[in-house]
């Protein structure tokens, strides 16, 4: 996984996936994003110093730049600092901060901002900006977003006409887990579309299985695997299209495109024939932890786990997770063949200075160049830079994440509960989720989500 923000629900997604030994592929590698297994003459490698002139001359100059990436996640993004220090004699100063989300608005309001941050939500940029103290990027860092990226991502730090930041990091979250080998000795076969997914499902049933299982207990954050779900659903029973105007709210939560992705979530979380396997009966959801859900797989008490790229280090030291391996994932089906919505996450990188150097490191870490750069130094990590050479992917989940990303039949969204204002993306969206899950019907969910939109 990219290193993981500091919200509720990702610090949660942090707990328990370090566990190192994970084997991926041939490679032994460290749970998340480390430097474990890397090439380590990545960071020493020698690039191009010509994009950086037109800065001047930076030599001696330091930028500062504040993260929740923080130990041992932090040490590949480090390392991928070097190229540009040695190009241009500028220093980068790191810090991480487990409370990152909450202490970069303080120092905003303050006054008193790093150079620049990196930010996991377009929510939280937008607070950002809200404080008067964020900068515009650059003009050089909106033509390399033009040019590298898929045109939604510059949409998501746009803000009343001004473009803020690039996108850095990124996850994938339509996937679905399962295990090789069962596929291989019961006949099944990865599908294809939603209705092949469905009659995966009833064959697993009908051979006797749980072909789900499932969990949304995280704490404070308890509910948001649910709103994965509803997001990817929302992107396939309607389209992309309408994805946007719900998570803008130009249509209302309780619209019924939104009601028929939950009962389409439904016909999976709450169908007791589905679910779920070696953990309990449907409400047993609400009490399985996200972390645990998955493990079942491995035991053989479940064929199925929906569950984002970063999941592979819940697995236990010594499982090895590769397409012939323990475990592996496929990509949630679209509608049909031909279409292929894609849910994520990811980051930003958001300047509070416009100083030569900054603009320079905001520069490199735009490019081409930085992300194969950190792609090398990294296990764990993609991003949606279309300058990647998925070569330099490190393990086979990073592979399939990288894949899917720069698919250009792929219609990209960013997760829409982390768009949403916070009183329903991090709160009622989460606690109805749970609600649903545990017996609530789901016009009284929508609608009880609605109400909590802020006026």
């Amino acid at each position: 996984m990219f290193g993981q923000p500091t919200s509720p629900r990702f610090r949660a997604a942090l707990a328990g996936t370090l566990s190192a030994g994970l084997v991926f592929g041939l490679a032994a590698c460290g749970g998340g994003d480390s430097d474990s297994g890397s090439d380590t003459d990545a960071s020493a490698a020698a690039i191009d110093c010509a994009p950086y002139t037109k800065f001047g001359d930076i030599k001696g100059k330091t930028v500062t730049i504040y993260t929740g990436i923080v130990t041992p996640e932090d040490t590949p993004h480090i390392e991928s600092y070097k190229p540009f220090e040695q190009c241009t004699g500028a220093t980068i100063k790191y810090e991480g901060d487990k409370s990152f989300e909450t202490q970069v608005l303080v120092r905003a309001r303050a006054g008193n901002p790093p150079d620049l941050a990196i930010v996991p939500q377009p929510g939280l940029v937008k607070q950002l900006v809200s404080t008067g103290k964020a900068v515009a990027a650059p003009q050089e860092v909106s033509d390399n977003v033009d040019k590298f990226w898929d045109k939604a991502w510059k949409g998501y730090t746009t803000i009343d006409g001004k473009f803020y930041g690039a996108p850095l990091g990124a996850s994938v979250k339509s996937l679905v887990w399962y295990s090789p080998s069962e596929f291989k000795d019961k006949g099944y076969t990865v599908p294809t579309t939603l209705d092949e997914l469905k009659a995966l499902s009833d064959k697993i049933v009908a051979d006797g299985g749980k072909p789900w299982c499932a969990g949304i207990a995280s704490g404070d954050a308890t509910g948001w695997p649910v709103t994965d779900w509803v997001e990817d659903m929302v992107l396939r029973t309607s389209s992309p299209e309408t994805y946007d105007k719900w998570v803008s709210h130009e249509i209302p939560f309780n619209a019924p495109e939104i009601s028929t992705a939950f009962d389409a979530v439904g016909g999976y979380l709450k169908n007791d024939a589905y679910v779920n396997g070696g953990l309990g009966d449907v409400k047993s959801i609400a009490t399985t932890t996200f972390q645990d859900a998955g493990l079942k797989i491995l035991e053989g008490q479940c064929s199925l786990h929906r569950q984002a790229s970063f999941y592979a280090a819940n697995f236990e030291k010594g499982t090895k997770v590769a397409e012939d391996g323990d475990v592996f994932a496929f990509y949630l089906p679209g509608k049909d063949a031909n279409t292929k919505p894609v849910l994520g996450a990811g980051e930003f990188v958001v300047a509070f200075a416009d100083r030569p150097e900054v603009k320079a490191f905001q520069t490199y870490l735009s490019s081409d160049v930085w992300a194969n750069t950190k792609a090398k130094l990294s296990s764990g990590w993609v991003t949606a830079n279309k300058g990647l050479d998925q070569a330099n992917l490190t393990n086979p989940i990073d592979k399939l994440a990288g894949g899917i990303l720069l698919d250009p039949n792929a219609t990209f969204r960013f997760d829409g509960s982390d768009m949403m204002p916070a009183a329903v993306g991090s709160d009622a969206f989460w606690k109805q989720s749970t609600a649903w899950i545990t017996g609530q019907d789901t016009k009284t969910t929508v609608d009880n989500i609605e109400k909590a939109w802020p006026k």
